[in-house]
Order: C-alpha cells, then sequence, then structure tokens
C-alpha cells in the first residue's frame, strides 16, 4: 500500500507472524509495509498517525477484529489477536525473539522433513504451538536413533506426528480454516 512502510516484518500491525508465512519464506512477499496489496488495516494505521500495531491504538480491538480468527488465507489467523497481547505484553523485541526462534525449527523441519506435502503443515504447527512445544517435540524427533533407517515418506510422517501428538494433547486444530465459498 502506497505509503505505508514496516520496521518489523516478522509481526505485522495485525498480529500475523509473517516471519513463519510459506510466502515470506519463498520470498513472494515482502509483508504489507513493503508494497503488498491494499490492507484496510494497514489504511487505518495512516489514518490514526502511522501506529506500529493495533494494540498501540486508543480504540483497539475495533470492529475489524471482530471475525479477523475465524478464517485462514495462507497463513494462520487464529491466533492474531493472542499474538499481539503476548506482544504488548513481553514487548515486540523478546516477541522477535521468539519468532525467530520459530522460524529457524521452521527453516529445519521444512529442510529435513518436507517431503512435498507437509510445507503447510510445518507452518501451522509452528505459527500455533509454543516455542517450548516446539522444542519438545525436536528433542524428541532428534532422539530417534531409528530416523536413519526410515524411508523419506516415514521420516516426514513421524515427524509431524510428533508435532500433532502435541497439538493433540492441547486440543489445538494444525490446519487451517478456510472460508467455504458458494459455488
Amino acid at each position: 500500500m502506497k505509503g505505508f512502510t514496516r520496521k518489523n516484518i516478522l509481526l505485522s500491525l495485525c498480529g500475523l507472524n509473517c516471519g513463519l508465512c510459506p510466502l515470506f519464506l519463498w520470498k513472494y512477499c515482502g509483508g504489507c509495509g513493503n508494497g503488498n496489496q491494499s490492507c484496510k488495516i494497514a489504511r487505518c494505521s495512516i489514518e490514526q498517525g502511522n501506529i506500529e500495531y493495533c494494540f498501540k491504538c486508543k480504540q483497539y480491538p475495533c470492529e475489524k477484529y471482530q471475525f479477523i480468527d475465524q478464517f485462514d488465507s495462507f497463513i494462520t489467523h487464529q491466533r492474531q489477536k493472542s499474538d499481539l497481547e503476548k506482544a504488548r505484553e513481553i514487548g515486540i523485541d523478546a516477541y522477535n525473539f521468539e519468532q525467530k526462534e520459530k522460524m529457524r525449527i521452521l527453516d529445519y523441519l521444512l529442510l529435513n522433513f518436507n517431503d512435498g506435502r507437509k510445507k503447510t503443515f510445518f507452518c501451522v504447527a509452528v505459527n500455533l504451538l509454543e516455542l517450548s512445544e516446539l522444542q519438545e517435540a525436536l528433542n524428541q524427533i532428534k532422539s530417534n536413533d531409528n530416523l536413519s533407517v526410515m524411508t523419506e515418506k516415514e521420516r516426514c510422517s513421524y515427524v509431524a506426528n510428533e508435532f500433532q501428538k502435541i497439538a493433540d494433547r492441547r486440543n489445538v486444530e494444525l490446519r487451517l480454516h478456510k472460508k467455504k465459498t458458494k459455488h
């Protein structure tokens, strides 16, 4: 959007974890502050004096957030509001540190355990699970001596299953909630 820029490209002003998005990872998207498509929340930020994060606005949460976490597009919207709240509570620097750790984990997963069918699953898992849970899963994976004798398909399924176990324990659905379109 013309006239809208962002210093922090890891967390959008509306709470999306851009650093964990497949479009960002493969350099197809620079985020909302680098000339990406028009956004009503970015436009609002400009109108409010270039507010860096929506939680800094006196009117937050406004009507723009009423249904924001019901449906996903290419990145999960499920935790936008809670991620903004977490960023407000622990501070942007601490939040970005955690995001960079999650990005490192996601890179590792995609490089080593993506059989061509797990990119979205791993992006969603890293977005929705806590850093400590991701580290728990990685420790479990790295301690499995049988990984080297598994086929690629078996390895990828095993790794995805480890993340799924943690998600099940927390009742977290590791899938995007796409809006159904009428035909």
